[in-house]
Order: C-alpha cells, then structure tokens, then sequence
C-alpha cells in the first residue's frame, strides 16, 4: 500500500529551524538586541515573534483537525512581543521554543492523511484556508523573516561602521 501524497513537504517545513540557526550564527548577544529604532525589532525580537507564531499556527492547526467551527485566532504581533519584553530575553531561548513546536508538528504532520491536510477552517479575515495552506504559508512567512534578519544585520553593521572616532 503506498503512502498518501502529502501537500506539505515537511522536511521543508522542520529546516526552518536550521535556516534561522545559521542566519543568526556567529552573532553575539550585542547584535541580536540591536535595534535600528524604536519602532523597528531587533534579530532577537524577530525570533520571538517567530515563536509566537509557530504557537498559533500550532493552535489553528489542532482546531482545524478537531473540526472547530470557531474563527482561527490572530495576534497582535507587536503588542505581543513588547509585552512579553522580548528583547530582554534570549534568542536561543525563542530559537530552543521554536524548534520544540517544529518538532512537535512534525510528528502530527506524519501521521496526517490527505483528506486531513484538505481540511479547513476560517481564518480571521472570514477566509477559509485548509491546514496545508496554513503550513505553507507559516514556511513562506519564515522566509520573509529570514529576509529581515538579514536586513537588521546588515543595519547593525553599517551602524558600526558609521561612527566616526576623530
């Protein structure tokens, strides 16, 4: 008997964590809390948020498989990650969180079929979305992160460079 085509490639989905670990390699502590101002996250308030978001999407994806018929929830990303002083914590606290609900997922995702991954739900918008897409679109939104990362790290180190020492 052969195994179901899966929607999601969940390999692809679990390296998520790997791809953060290496962009965050080598940075220390200074530079994961460095921010470009105010209204802008450092790298370690973007894995926070990641965090964050893995949780909710954890949260969407077990009422979807439990038949929910109530809206999937959003969050306030940016009340959120101020509430919770994010920046005052450790980015290999929220990468170690964000890993351990990746691997959780993962095992649900296995045991998964593909009358499962066709489920849906209704997002916050009044949108219906199944769980594939949900998985998708969280891999998707890692990748728009990763991209920022880059761009906080790049901020840092031209801001490094600016100082002028006469």
């Amino acid at each position: 008997m052969s195994q179901p085509l899966i929607p999601v490639d969940i390999d692809t989905y679990a390296h998520t964590y790997e791809q953060l670990q290496q962009a965050i390699e080598g940075l220390t502590d200074d530079q994961l809390k460095w921010k470009a101002g105010d209204k802008h996250w450092s790298v370690t308030e973007v894995l926070t948020h990641l965090a964050d978001h893995n949780l909710i999407v954890s949260f969407r994806i077990r009422e979807i498989l439990s038949g929910s018929e109530a809206r999937l929830p959003a969050f306030n990303q940016d009340p959120w990650v101020a509430g919770q002083k994010a920046n005052e914590g450790k980015a290999s606290d929220a990468l170690d969180i964000f890993r351990n609900l990746l691997q959780y997922n993962s095992l649900l995702f296995q045991r998964l079929t593909a009358e499962e991954w066709s489920k849906t739900g209704v997002n916050f918008k009044g949108e219906t979305v199944t769980l594939s897409a949900i998985v998708l679109a969280f891999i998707a939104h890692v990748h728009v992160h990763l991209k920022q990362i880059d761009r906080i790290k790049q901020g840092e180190v031209s801001s490094q460079n600016s100082s002028c020492t006469i």
